[in-house]
């Protein structure tokens, strides 16, 4: 049972967690930020996303922007007491905390998602998947989400809409690239501390296949 969605929007930035100190995207959109977006208009502790494989549809194009920003945030151990106690020094002040930062995104961008899911043992007993598919059947073709989709950050929304027959849509853009080493996703085995995976993206006529998790594409 697979489900495809169409996502568009002005710009993009999908972080390459090796930068540290400034924003640089990778070529296309990750796994993980498509599963994000699924996930947006429906989530369930009973249902897991994944995705199959991502089409991209508009030339690769970049965009470098310079932005003031702030170096610090307020401390979560701030926001704590001041909800204990019901005062506290919550301000930041932008002239001593400013600095600037560049980012590499991406500009123009649409995608077709192509994506499933599959059952977790947190399914109760009144769970099957025709509920759910029918559930984001019904959300995704009126628009409605949980939370804004986005494409890497949440400043940057996307528009989408569900494909019902992919095959009358436009074809994806004819080029092959390889994009080299890619966030998959994180694992979750130990929620306290989240491990990377990564795997070999290769776009093969605008078409990106995305490995089962368990693959020994995906590395750790």
């Amino acid at each position: 049972m697979g489900f495809c969605l169409e996502v568009r929007g002005d710009f993009a930035c999908f972080t390459r967690p090796e930068m540290k100190v400034e924003r640089v995207s990778y070529d296309v959109i990750t796994p993980s930020a498509a599963r994000n977006i699924y996930q947006a208009i429906l989530w369930k502790p009973a249902i897991e996303w994944r995705i199959q494989r991502i089409e991209i549809l508009k030339p690769i194009r970049w965009l470098n922007l310079r932005r003031n920003e702030l170096k610090s945030v307020v401390p979560s151990g701030s926001v704590k007491t001041a909800m204990k106690k019901g005062i506290g020094l919550l301000g930041s002040y932008i002239e001593p905390d400013r600095q600037q930062r560049a980012s590499l995104l991406l500009r123009d961008v649409a995608y077709r998602l192509h994506a499933d899911f599959t059952m977790t043992d947190k399914a109760g007993a009144a769970d099957n998947p025709g509920k759910f598919a029918e559930m984001f059947r019904r959300r995704a073709k009126k628009g409605q989400c949980f939370t804004q989709p986005y494409l890497g950050t949440r400043e940057f929304s996307c528009d989408f809409r569900l494909i019902e027959d992919s095959d009358i849509e436009s074809a994806a853009l004819a080029e092959d690239r390889d994009l080299g080493w890619m966030l998959y996703d994180l694992d979750f085995t130990d929620p306290a501390s989240p491990q990377p995976m990564f795997f070999h993206a290769q776009m093969q006529q605008g078409v990106v296949h995305v490995p089962a998790a368990d693959s020994d594409e995906v590395r750790k």
